[in-house]
């Protein structure tokens, strides 16, 4: 392989580092209507009635919108970018008499100027019928205010939801007999987890311009992971057939799953359709923090059983999700609470249930690892915990009974572990950490304690039997070629990495392949960037497709030399024949392929899977802890991957030091407070803390490869895999300084000064 396995700078580098624009804002037209929206000050309440004249007479508005402008008993839909029919509710309109959480959309405003939006805005006087809402999750469940008690609301696929019950999904599942095995145990770890909501807080926020083509059709383009289920959910809150629905996405500036959901894209295009004017909307950072789609809040109970040996046994595992006002992606994240932390361990039986309810709170959404972290805190800190109990070193107990090749993970929807090097990573990070001779604990000459803890994660790599990836492959007639492909490129650098799957394949410089993406009109189907499915799915696509160019340009290339296909080879740049030694140029063929020719030198593929093989990793937090002030901060934190063959090591090593930093964020000071009244407190960076580079040490990446076969070039997935370590290794560190076990993140100063969950 020249490319595959290189690091490779990313295709768009020198765009980005000069300032280029490059970014949905900088794209938009300059007579775009300023589009902004009035948001409600209650977490529940009925508009009784909302005044708009004497805001409508300022100088340069255009247009106010309300629910009067929208059937209230129309068919509703859902924001959330899955594949149809999508398994979360379709319990939303574009504006709704109703309002269920203080942030939710009350009217639309759009203008000629931000100044005229915003005393328009001011002007608007709406009268509201105030309900008392539903803010604590642990309530919610067939509580008697609903959050959603029209009859208009739907559930399309079977997740046990029922809105009457504040229920937006229910399961039960499992393997063996986990009440005999759990009463045969010697030891059991029972305890209560809790992740608290956070932000992906990407520096691009939420953004989107509309216009009108010459064909009368609405052009969206959005900073947005998912460009073909955006089209379907606009079209469905718009009325509209997506035939007159384009999306396209420029450059990302981040997304980490926050826009897998359509937050901003409605708002606009509603604007734009109705106005037949172009518009734009451009979230503030207050809006990104109370009206758009964090992580869900999760509370984990577990129950662990095992011999006094340290044999994991069974895991018994229940979920309480936190879904908020609407319920987007509320089925689906549950499941990989679950999903993604049982199968790390060989259990004789296992049994995984949640209940995902609706609250009168900012409504969830994707977010890198989509419940991994939540349920990997729980199961991880019990895994840990028994090891104290046990006096067994924990990255020992894990040796012990991590699962291995081969293995069925009947937790992990029964299939089969095809490729695995956790062992691998455990003991590369005893080794790269100096674990033997550091754990678990040295006081140092300024009397601050460090001390280290260990955690295992795994994810997957896409979501199997669903997920599509495509691939379209073109020979240009100079020589090189284009792949259009219809995934998202956030700043992961797919772009770069496809392009060096293809020009392995093909044989060429990667600055050959000229990436396009995405669009709905142009790209070939893909179900977007998420799932960690880009590499895995859409890599598989582009390979088998890059196959069939090759092939074709053989064909072409035989047919000139007046030869069989079975007498040439192309090396690249030339299909020679291997009888006479002749040869024509790749130049030579692209020529030809336009000149009376019956050989299209392009192939389009579509990838899906019935696999999603799992990449693993192993991480340890080295801390040191001030225990007079409860003050800690990560030293150094080793990590040692899995993710098959890294394609580009250098952009999967940024990956996990991206991922590690926002899951020390998530642990030590990411936070998000309601008022009594359902009002988020942290809403910008001065009260909601992100870490910075001063906030950790260092980060140690390595790599323990296994292969994937059924991947091209065995690689596997890295995105949302490496977020999932730091809470529980980060969580049994302090517990090893202060000897005090925190079950509720993030693990704050105060909390470890005072000695308690003080929540």
């Amino acid at each position: 392989m020249k490319f595959v396995n290189q690091s490779i700078r990313k295709k768009d580098a020198m765009q980005l580092v000069t300032g280029q624009p490059v970014y949905t804002d900088d794209l938009a037209p300059k007579d775009c209507l300023i589009v902004k929206v009035l948001r409600s000050p209650h977490a529940n309440a009925i508009i009784e009635s909302i005044n708009t004249m004497i805001a409508s007479k300022v100088p340069d508005i255009e247009a106010i919108f309300t629910y009067e402008d929208v059937d209230q008993n129309g068919k509703r839909c859902t924001y959330a970018g899955q594949t149809y029919p999508e398994p979360s509710p379709y319990d939303r309109l574009l504006l709704d008499r109703h309002v269920r959480f203080v942030g939710d959309v009350v009217a639309i405003v759009a203008g000629k100027t931000e100044k005229a939006v915003d005393k328009a805005m001011s002007l608007i006087k709406v009268k509201y019928n105030v309900l008392e809402p539903v803010l604590d999750f642990h309530k919610a469940l067939d509580n008697p205010i609903l959050v959603h008690p029209e009859d208009t609301w739907e559930s399309l696929v079977p997740v046990g939801a029922d809105n009457k019950r504040n229920l937006c999904a229910h399961e039960v599942d499992g393997h063996g007999d986990i009440d005999a095995v759990m009463a045969d145990c010697d030891i059991i770890i029972d305890r209560t987890y809790r992740v608290k909501a956070v932000q992906q807080d990407m520096m691009e926020p939420f953004c989107t311009f509309c216009t009108i083509d010459t064909y009368g059709r609405l052009n969206v383009v959005s900073s947005t992971q998912i460009v073909f289920h955006a089209r379907r959910n606009i079209a469905n809150a718009l009325h509209l057939p997506k035939t007159k629905v384009r999306v396209t996405k420029p450059r990302i500036g981040g997304g980490f799953g926050a826009k897998q959901s359509c937050v901003s894209e409605l708002y606009p295009a509603f604007v734009t359709w109705r106005l037949k004017k172009p518009s734009k909307i451009v979230y503030s950072r207050e809006e990104c923090h109370i009206a758009a789609s964090p992580r869900h809040e999760m509370e984990v109970t577990v129950r662990l059983g095992a011999t006094k040996e340290g044999k994991i046994r069974a895991i018994d595992l229940y979920t309480l999700s936190n879904t908020g006002a609407y319920g987007e992606h509320g089925p689906t994240t549950v499941g990989l609470s679950g999903h993604k932390s049982i199968p790390l361990y060989r259990t004789e039986a296992h049994r995984f249930s949640y209940d995902v309810v609706y609250t009168n709170l900012q409504a969830a959404g994707a977010y890198r690892g989509y419940g991994a972290p939540q349920g990997i805190f729980a199961v991880e800190s019990a895994v840990n915990e028994l090891a104290a109990k046990l006096n067994i070193d924990p990255i020992t107990l894990r040796e012990m009974n991590i699962t291995r090749e081969g293995d069925i993970m009947h937790a992990y929807y029964g299939a089969p572990n095809t490729s695995c090097a956790l062992d691998k990573c455990l003991a590369q990070v005893r080794e790269m950490s100096g674990w033997d001779e550091k754990f678990p604990k040295r006081i140092m000459p300024d009397g601050k304690v460090r001390t280290m803890g260990v955690a295992i994660a795994m994810q997957g790599s896409s979501i199997p039997f669903c997920d599509v990836g495509g691939a379209d492959i073109k020979l240009q007639d100079d020589g090189t070629y284009t792949l259009r492909i219809g995934a998202a490129d956030m700043g992961t650098g797919c772009d770069t990495v496809l392009a060096q799957m293809a020009a392995d394949v093909l044989e060429c410089d990667v600055d050959d392949i000229v990436v396009f993406g995405a669009d709905t009109d142009t790209s070939p189907y893909d179900s977007g960037s998420y799932a960690s499915s880009t590499t895995y799915i859409t890599g598989n696509a582009v390979h088998a497709a890059a196959m069939q160019v090759r092939e074709k340009i053989c064909q072409l290339g035989a047919k000139l030399l007046e030869c069989s296909v079975e007498e040439v080879v192309f090396d690249g740049k030339t299909v020679r024949n291997t009888v006479t030694d002749k040869a024509v140029s790749l130049f030579d063929v692209g020529v030809a392929s336009q000149v009376n020719n019956d050989i299209a030198l392009e192939a389009v593929v579509e990838m899906n899977s019935v696999l999603s093989p799992p990449p693993f990793m192993a991480g340890v937090a080295e801390m040191e802890t001030d225990l007079l002030t409860g003050e800690t901060h990560v030293v150094n934190y080793y990590a040692s991957v899995d993710c098959g063959t890294p394609i580009n090591p250098n952009l999967a090593k940024v990956q996990t030091e991206g991922g590690l930093l926002q899951g020390i964020g998530m642990t030590l000071m990411e936070n998000v407070t309601y008022s009594p009244k359902g009002r988020i407190y942290e809403n910008s960076f001065m009260q909601y803390k992100v870490p910075c580079r001063e906030d950790i040490g260092h980060i140690h990446v390595d790599f323990a490869c296994s292969y994937e076969d059924s991947s091209a070039f065995g690689a596997k997935s890295i995105g949302e895999l490496v977020i999932n370590t730091p809470g529980p290794a980060i969580a049994d560190a302090i517990y090893q300084a202060t000897g005090h076990r925190f079950f509720v993140l993030p693990i704050t100063p105060e909390k470890i000064a005072m000695g308690e969950e003080n929540e």
